[in-house]
């Protein structure tokens, strides 16, 4: 019988890391549906703060949130290297956008301690964990508190206008896709 090789061990964990400026940061894989590069984000009127607008994915319209924005950290700078790491929370893809993917890295179970509010800078409500290598920390987040319930129910909620509409309309039909009616 032959081992599928994406499997991972019971003690260990994949993690996808990305960056918030210097600080690592981790979700685990299994919460990732994709990772895309930075495309078009139209704004959504009267939108959270952390709420960037809405984009195409696939002939979806989805929400997209910045996570700087979000854990209260200063703006980021423009970058080619920026992704959206689109995730599933309660069966609705949101965009999360962030500074840069590094990498997917197995971890020991055992590498992930729990979060210390003293040592980090980001709000310890989103913190699952902080995984500690030799080389670095990286701080995991909890992808379930990153938005409320509340949250998650108004990003669903918004009602996007016309003219934002159109936008990711003429992004879909740019892109060769067609959006749902």
């Amino acid at each position: 019988m032959i081992e599928d090789p994406t499997a991972v061990a019971p003690s260990e964990v994949q993690l996808v890391i990305f960056r918030l400026g210097e600080d690592f940061f981790a979700m685990l894989i299994s919460n990732v549906n994709e990772i895309i590069r930075l495309q078009k984000i139209t704004p959504v009127p009267k939108a959270p703060p952390f709420v960037e607008g809405v984009t195409n994915l696939r002939g979806r319209v989805i929400p997209v949130i910045d996570l700087r924005q979000r854990f209260g950290l200063p703006p980021r700078e423009e970058s080619t290297s920026a992704r959206i790491i689109v995730a599933d929370h309660e069966g609705k893809l949101i965009g999360m956008m962030v500074d840069r993917v590094d990498e997917v890295l197995t971890v020991s179970a055992d590498a992930i301690e729990p979060p210390d509010e003293m040592v980090v800078s980001v709000d310890s409500q989103f913190l699952a964990g902080i995984v500690r290598l030799e080389d670095r920390l990286i701080i995991l987040l909890d992808q379930e508190q990153v938005l409320t319930p509340s949250e998650i129910k108004l990003l669903h909620g918004m009602k996007v206008g016309a003219k934002a509409l159109k936008e990711v309309q003429a992004q879909a039909e740019e892109d060769g896709e067609d959006l749902p009616s």
